[in-house]
């Protein structure tokens, strides 16, 4: 009886799982291949898979043989076809035909296979690496594509493979120099530099809209949400896709664990996410699509714009459940998940832009609007979603002639990304690293510079707009945005009374 033990990971959008592999292969009994351990449909598969990989590569015929594999914990569910690899190695481990023999405790292999024995990309490879890092591994062997992405993390030799021919030679000579660096590459330590995107909106391209771009300015600055509404057409759509360009770029930490989401979700279309990311779901997606969620609790749109912008367009054409759900990670930086078989906590920290087209501006469209369609859109529109958004502004029309005015000339995003990086870097100062004004909790609000007079402005206003604690913290909050914008030591009362005008109206 041989028994071969190798270790692999399971990509998770917090905590990866460390999966150990166990292998038992027999001379007696029926020839066989039996996967134990929770394994899904596409693992049970593999056995295919493998079968033919390993054949076909000249490594081992493993149809002849009784074999069992078990995967650890048993408890929990396996999903994915990235433990081919894995189970393919603790097999030729295991059979007594195959001279293959190496060190198995600080490696760690993820990998799907090709009938052809050639290894193909899989998703969260970023997950499976920051996971092996912490567990103690000192090498993991991936996919030749997701090796740069892997490298991401420090502390890990990470080894790009093609072809499991390759990966057998070299863990068969562990202790020698690799003969053909080409087929095993080491990305260590270091990851070349990602370029910021480039991007096709910029806020010179924006004719007029100088009090939406100011709004815009300020949430960009302090991490608030913010609301545009009037007519349609009126640029709404542009000035959030060009919201992005007056964003720093991310820190290190904020890259790592972007790419990981994106990673693990599949929707990871680059080596690196230094920029925030812009998730713009339409308005007829399910709750399940933008908040999460599912038998096996995935996440949503809302976590894939974690450390990025969610623009909401038609906002009130969204699924009431939708809206309502959006309240706590508006206010935790979290979604917390529920289900019978599960429950979970995404990370969900963005700055929300939701633009509407309010029934008194439709009508004046030429679209006729009726008592019901008025009552469908307060009752979208509630009160605890409304104290939410930080910023309410209005995008109107803007003077034909202008639009083609060649005299005209506007601010572009650069200039004002760098207004609002400064206004950050003092925010860093007083908070904390990569803590912003809108992460401000009450008991901090005190510390902040208020003066008498503005303290004064501030509950006189309040008490006339009857409005709740929840919204008079929040008024101090992008109060002190605007005087870190003009690099003011405390908060004015012109800075107070700018703040007050971005509180909701009567829209309607």
């Amino acid at each position: 009886m041989q028994l071969g033990k190798i270790y692999t990971a399971q990509p998770d959008f917090t905590v990866p799982h460390i999966i150990e592999i166990e292998v038992d292969i027999s001379g007696q009994g029926i020839p066989s291949c039996t996967i134990v351990g929770l394994a899904d449909k596409a693992i049970d598969e593999s056995r295919e898979r493998i079968a033919a990989a390993l054949k076909n590569s000249g490594l081992s015929k493993i149809k002849q043989k009784k074999i069992v594999i078990s995967l650890s914990p048993a408890n929990l569910k396996k999903e994915g076809p990235l433990f081919d690899l894995p189970i393919a190695l603790g097999i030729l481990l295991a059979d007594s035909e195959v001279e293959l023999s190496f060190t198995t405790t600080d490696k760690l292999f993820v990998g799907e296979l090709a009938l052809d024995g050639s290894i193909k990309p899989i998703t969260g490879a970023l997950s499976i690496a920051r996971g092996a890092a912490e567990s103690g591994f000192t090498s993991l062997f991936v996919p030749q594509e997701n090796a740069q992405e892997a490298a991401l993390i420090h502390d890990l030799h990470v080894f790009g493979v093609s072809h499991i021919v390759d990966l057998v030679q070299h863990l068969s000579q562990e202790n020698a120099e690799v003969t053909n660096p080409d087929l095993l590459i080491s990305t260590t330590q270091t990851t070349p530099p990602m370029a910021p995107p480039k991007s096709s909106h910029d806020f010179s391209h924006i004719i007029g809209q100088a009090s939406v771009k100011r709004v815009l300015e300020i949430a960009a600055a302090g991490g608030h949400n913010v609301a545009m509404y009037g007519p349609p057409g009126t640029g709404k759509t542009m000035l959030a896709q060009a919201f992005c360009t007056i964003l720093p770029p991310l820190t290190r930490r904020q890259k790592i664990e972007a790419t990981m989401i994106h990673s693990c979700a599949g929707a990871l279309d680059t080596t690196l996410i230094s920029q925030p990311p812009l998730r713009a779901p339409h308005h007829t997606s399910s709750y399940v699509s933008v908040i999460g969620g599912g038998a096996d609790p995935k996440p949503g749109e809302i976590t894939l714009a974690h450390h990025g912008v969610l623009f909401l367009d038609e906002f009130v054409e969204f699924d009431k459940r939708v809206l309502e759900s959006l309240r706590e990670p508006l206010e935790e930086k979290h979604i917390r998940i529920a289900r019978s078989k599960a429950s979970v906590t995404f990370p969900a920290d963005f700055i929300l832009i939701a633009a509407l087209n309010p029934p008194s501006e439709v009508y004046r469209s030429g679209s006729l609007i009726t008592p019901a369609d008025e009552r469908r859109f307060r009752k979208k529109l509630s009160g605890p979603i409304m104290d939410r958004i930080d910023l309410w502004v209005e995008v109107p029309k803007i003077e034909h002639a202008k639009l083609l005015d060649p005299n005209t000339t506007e601010e572009s995003s650069l200039h004002i990304r760098k207004r609002v990086m400064t206004a950050r870097t003092s925010q860093h100062i007083r908070l904390g690293p990569e803590r912003l004004n809108n992460s401000i909790r009450s008991q901090e609000l005190p510390g902040l510079k208020l003066n008498k007079d503005t303290k004064e402005l501030l509950d006189t206003a309040a008490e006339k707009l009857s409005v709740s604690p929840r919204v008079y913290h929040k008024l101090i909050k992008i109060a002190q945005t605007i005087a870190d914008l003009q690099q003011s030591e405390e908060i004015t009362q012109t800075h107070m009374l700018e703040a007050l005008q971005y509180r909701p109206k009567d829209i309607l």
